[in-house]
């Protein structure tokens, strides 16, 4: 079992360390050479989509990377066709509700509540009864947030499994594909957990290590 993460190299530790932590291969690329030899795809954090992508004009947008976008858009495509599993964390939630038709509020009213400062922002989440996410967290928990764009017009064929109390988007199930994401940084929970009853991210990242 091996799982590429779709990032920069960089940027990915704390995923490279969440999935070690299961026990799993992985490698870092934006290389869609040898998709064959990867079982799942990982999309991680980072900055925004370039809003042309979802047909909007700039409209507070940051860190867009039109190079980042072409490699991440192409190993999803490839991935959903090949109907491996995926697993998008915030930006990477994003790149999949933009993927399959949907689109962005490019800079939330709300974000000062899901935003990063100098720390995450903590907030409760509801969860849609009998989705993935309700298994694995039940009807309410609490996540971690370091965003300010979130998910408007829902792609084609997902499901919204769990909503902050102001409405923000903070999980996406696809009907008939391993297809999830999440607004919330699971795979960084241990960073938190000291200080707050946040949710065990782990158990989302241990599903997805072990989802054959």
């Amino acid at each position: 079992m091996k799982i590429l993460i779709a990032g920069l190299t960089d940027l990915t530790k704390n995923y490279e360390k969440a999935l070690a932590s299961c026990h799993v291969s992985y490698h870092v690329s934006l290389s869609p050479a040898e998709l064959s030899s990867y079982d799942k795809l990982l999309l991680p954090g980072g900055g925004d989509i370039c809003p042309r992508r979802f047909g909007q004009t700039d409209q507070g947008s940051l860190s867009v990377n039109e190079t980042l976008d072409d490699a991440q858009f192409t190993l999803l495509h490839a991935f959903v066709q090949a109907e491996k599993p995926v697993l998008g964390i915030c930006r990477g939630m994003q790149v999949i509700n933009v993927y399959f038709g949907g689109d962005l509020i490019q800079d939330l009213p709300v974000k000062h509540t899901h935003r990063y400062t100098d720390r995450d922002q903590i907030h409760a989440v509801r969860t849609a009864p009998g989705s993935l996410m309700h298994r694995l967290y039940q009807d309410h928990c609490l996540v971690n947030s370091a965003h300010h764009q979130g998910c408007r017009k829902i792609g084609h064929n997902l499901q919204v499994t769990q909503t902050a109390p102001d409405g923000v988007v903070e999980a996406l199930e696809h009907s008939t594909r391993p297809v999830l994401g999440v607004q919330w940084h699971p795979e960084r929970t241990d960073l938190v957990s000291s200080h707050t009853k946040i949710a065990d991210g782990g158990r989302l990242i241990r599903y997805f290590a072990e989802l054959l």
